[in-house]
């Protein structure tokens, strides 16, 4: 009797122990939480991060201090999230990472606004026709036609109209439009504006004609992805099967990899295969680049 009532008694200041921290631990997160609300985390990590929301909206480049303080929010991120799904070897690994994937976001983020400029070139050059048909100068078209063009368009046309509401020269602000640009669309564009404040003729039309002609190549160029839509689709469930067949292999009989790789014959028919299949990714990766 006295063994098992000691274990009761000295159970008990133990278990009230333990309430007692639940408690103050309770109290202590609400507290925290309390104070992160008052010091608005979230407005410091929206700046933070702003440089990313920025690169997608107008193509512009974080600075080192930026691109050090959202490779440093990446790596938190990745490392917490890694320590809890795998334990701490793995958040370390994830958190390595983060500043290559810092980069590769922000770099992502820029390309698409880039192709976002490309695709409104078309809109862009009827948006000035319009405005000089209008009765507008070439300085006031491209105010009134990035007012009125939604977009990455829009905000190339906003940015050198204010080059040029600052003194900067048309030919300057032009220029610098272009090479943001970086596209034959817009390359033309430029070059039919320079050009008929030079020789003179129909600038109007010419803006407009070369809108129908980029529209038309966008919708060519739409078809052909349509068209190949399903041929793309295949091709990748086809180089997805040998890794898939692998793991299937793998779960059916545990080892069976393993037990490839330990004879030579058919560890150089695998390593020959995979190189097959890596050409074969990189084939059709080629092809969807060429069509789209």
């Amino acid at each position: 009797m006295s063994g098992p009532s000691a274990g009761v008694g000295a159970g008990a200041p133990a278990a009230l122990l333990a309430a007692l921290a639940a408690a103050l631990a309770v109290a202590g997160a609400w507290e925290l939480l309390t104070a992160i609300e008052g010091s608005r985390p979230g407005a410091a990590l929206a700046r933070a991060l702003e440089p990313v929301a920025r690169a997608g909206r107008e193509g512009r480049a974080a600075t080192a201090p930026e691109r050090r303080r959202i490779a440093l929010i990446t790596a938190g991120t990745l490392a917490g999230g890694g320590w809890l799904l795998g334990g701490p070897l793995l958040g370390l690994v994830a958190g390595l990472t983060g500043p290559m994937v810092a980069a590769t976001g922000l770099r992502a983020r820029r390309r698409a606004y880039g192709r976002a400029v490309a695709a409104g070139a078309a809109g862009a050059a009827r948006a000035v026709a319009d405005a000089l048909a209008a009765g507008h100068a070439v300085r006031g078209a491209l105010a009134v036609a990035g007012d009125g063009l939604p977009g990455a368009a829009g905000v190339e046309l906003r940015r050198a109209a204010a080059a040029v509401a600052v003194g900067a020269p048309t030919e300057a602000a032009l220029e610098a439009l272009r090479r943001r640009a970086r596209v034959p669309a817009w390359d033309a564009l430029v070059a039919g504006i320079l050009l008929q404040r030079d020789a003179g003729g129909d600038l109007v039309g010419l803006l407009r004609d070369h809108a129908e002609a980029l529209e038309a190549a966008a919708r060519a160029e739409q078809e052909a992805r349509s068209a190949t839509a399903q041929a793309r689709a295949t091709a990748r469930i086809v180089l997805a099967l040998p890794a898939g067949a692998a793991v299937l292999a793998e779960l059916a009989s545990p080892g069976f990899l393993a037990g490839l790789l330990a004879r030579p014959a058919s560890a150089t028919l695998m390593a020959l295969a995979l190189m097959l299949q890596l050409a074969a990714i990189v084939a059709v990766r080629r092809l969807g680049r060429m069509v789209s």
